[in-house]
């Protein structure tokens, strides 16, 4: 199998989603969960991704489709699209799996993925991060992260813009 191949294979669909659920959990994985944009991947996103894969055994990511990260961001975002932005997230050695979602926010995909551990960034607290409430009720852990300061897409799009 080629390494693309392989990298590709992180990528699910809904249909593929409940079977690599049910292999972890035979395999007693404990998931850990975190969503975003990701749309230039850059240091901050690596180091807290790291950071979050770092708090169980398996690292699951939600990823904003195209249409989704408009709503959030406004009309100039994304700046890569949703499976290119799939597709270099997929390649981080300790990422192991992710999907796209299209709704405002995760809940139903945490409702289904039924993390051990959700993660956001330290600018939330966690009573307020989207799917507490399941993570809370299953006996799960909600931790913060602090951000890399300097690091963000938007400060990355000024620069850019700037020249």
């Amino acid at each position: 199998m080629h390494k693309l191949d392989k990298i590709k294979q992180k990528i699910q669909t809904k249909a593929s989603l409940d079977l690599l659920l049910k292999q972890w959990e035979k395999q007693n994985k404990k998931i850990v969960f975190t969503n975003g944009c990701f749309d230039l991947l850059h240091r901050g996103h690596i180091e807290y991704l790291s950071k979050a894969a770092d708090l169980g055994d398996v690292l699951f990511i939600g990823v904003n489709t195209d249409a989704s990260v408009r709503k959030l961001k406004g009309n100039n975002r994304p700046l890569q699209d949703e499976y290119s932005r799939l597709l270099i997230l997929s390649a981080l050695e300790f990422v192991d799996a992710l999907i796209l979602f299209d709704e405002e926010t995760p809940y139903e995909l945490i409702q289904r993925v039924q993390p051990h551990v959700l993660v956001k960034g330290a600018d939330y607290k966690p009573e307020n991060i989207v799917g507490y409430d399941i993570v809370k009720a299953r006996g799960g852990e909600i931790k913060t992260i602090d951000f890399l300061s300097g690091f963000s897409t938007s400060e990355l799009e000024r620069k850019i813009k700037e020249g």
